[in-house]
């Protein structure tokens, strides 16, 4: 029988024989990217720059003044406002009448015009809306609207007040629309 009289040495960690070559670091420097982009999205939802933003634009013309609240960035399903107020320091005529780019309304889903025009027509592009004269001086429309689940890129358009067949206090808009 031998006996070992030697002497054992004993590792001062478990993982000292395991292989520590250095890691990749592109993968690490890849996973910190990405959590710094999950990151930035959370906290842009969390200040609201992912929900609806609005903007107003506005035209004077041939003593029209016309005026648009809309929304200039959205996302499918949320409700958007659209609200045009116009106003004439003498009133309206018997009736006022408003063109519109027709296809920019495709991607809503609506419960129509408050108040409801009189008569619409639509050529090709443009959608004409005339409503009976309002009392006073200013008129103010509503489009209750929420944006298509389907839709997935936005639309501009002009609206303007016509007045003898002639576009007067015209205002372009977009609204892009975010996934």
């Amino acid at each position: 029988m031998r006996c070992y009289t030697g002497t054992v040495r004993v590792p001062d960690s478990t993982l000292e024989p395991v292989d520590s070559r250095h890691q990749d670091s592109g993968g690490v420097w890849a996973r910190r990217a990405l959590v710094t982009l999950l990151a930035g999205i959370v906290g842009a939802g969390l200040f609201g720059l992912l929900g609806v933003q609005t903007d107003t634009m506005a035209a004077e013309e041939d003593g029209y003044e016309l005026s648009l609240r809309y929304a200039t960035t959205a996302r499918a399903g949320f409700d958007v406002p659209w609200e045009v107020t116009v106003t004439s320091a003498g009133g309206f005529d018997q009736t006022l009448e408003l063109a519109v780019t027709g296809d920019y309304f495709d991607i809503f889903e609506t419960q129509g015009f408050a108040p409801e025009p009189s008569e619409s027509t639509r050529d090709g592009d443009t959608l004409y809306l005339t409503f009976d004269a309002p009392p006073g001086d200013t008129f103010v429309l509503a489009y209750d609207a929420y944006i298509q689940p389907s839709s997935q890129i936005g639309k501009d358009g002009t609206i303007s007040v016509v007045v003898d067949e002639e576009r007067v206090a015209s205002v372009d808009f977009q609204t892009r629309l975010l996934p």
